[in-house]
């Protein structure tokens, strides 16, 4: 049983993080910690369990960490819970630029802890098998992703987030597409990035090998051209990557197994550790530059 601290009041943290660790069987929800006391509390009372008004307190009770806030302040967090040799079950983006996530990782890495960063997708089975075999058929030439999406309809959970509204559909829809595109199409190593209208972007991307990509994300989208599509094209034809069967708490559930697995394994080389959240991060960086200078960039 892996005690876990969770992080965040929102409704990602109601609905997907804590309904999972809640009915996890190898997982005990010991405390909740928000920045709004009084939500934290009707959380923490929802699975009784303490609320806590200090980060560092709620670590010290803890073996691991949930996060489901703001990827400034998750990345923080996130470095004192390493720092403490917590293990470390965080959201995407793993931060909002390069440094911070530098230092994510450097924490993890220093103290050993695991560490899973959760990209819904890449936690629904039938997506993970698809892109194993996708992957493994190789031939690859471009992949593209359409996902517009909008978070300002009355009753979305998300209209109130301010940095999704600061930060737009780079920084919350693009970490979905990278995750699926670079598990068969390779490291990016070339990013170019362009604004459309009401907050549209579409990225460019080059990888290792040659093959490219292309993303047009949306936050904002006219309800009639709302729309998700991810497809390949190759040598071996056009493959579509199936949307997750799941729901998201049970997604976040598969999650938990798998950082559970990695603790009792003594291992630290989980597909979408703090390394990929990093690599994520690094190219929305330079997405942020290309779409600022209008000219391509080059990733390491």
């Amino acid at each position: 049983m892996l005690r876990f601290g969770l992080f965040g009041t929102g409704h990602w943290a109601i609905e997907t993080h804590g309904k999972a660790l809640h009915a996890h069987p190898d997982a005990e929800l010991v405390g909740v910690w928000g920045r709004n006391p009084e939500r934290a509390s009707a959380l923490a009372e929802r699975y009784g369990v303490p609320a806590y008004a200090d980060v560092d307190a709620l670590i010290e009770q803890c073996e691991a960490i949930a996060v489901a806030l703001p990827p400034d302040i998750q990345a923080d967090i996130a470095v004192r819970a390493a720092r403490a040799g917590r293990h470390l079950l965080l959201d995407k983006p793993l931060a909002l630029n390069v440094a911070d996530a530098d230092r994510v990782v450097a924490a993890a890495e220093e103290s050993g802890v695991a560490s899973v960063v959760f990209f819904t997708q890449r936690f629904q089975p039938n997506v993970t098998a698809f892109l194993a075999a996708t992957a493994a058929a190789g031939g690859w030439q471009h992949g593209r992703t359409t996902a517009f999406a909008s978070i300002f309809q009355d009753g979305s959970p998300y209209g109130g987030s301010l940095w999704r509204r600061e930060h737009g559909a780079l920084w919350d829809i693009a970490p979905h597409a990278l995750s699926i595109l670079l598990p068969v199409l390779g490291r990016v190593t070339q990013v170019a990035a362009m604004d459309g209208p009401s907050g549209m972007v579409h990225l460019l991307l080059t990888h290792e090998g040659g093959a490219t990509s292309s993303a047009s994300l949306s936050l904002d989208a006219p309800t009639e051209s709302m729309a998700r599509e991810f497809v390949f094209y190759g040598e071996n034809g056009i493959e579509e990557v199936p949307f997750g069967e799941n729901d998201a708490a049970t997604a976040f559930g598969v999650a938990i197994d798998q950082l559970v697995e990695q603790v009792q394994a003594g291992t630290r080389d989980h597909r979408c550790d703090v390394r990929f959240g990093r690599e994520v991060v690094a190219i929305l960086a330079a997405a942020e530059t290309a779409r600022a200078e209008a000219r391509t960039i080059p990733l390491p």
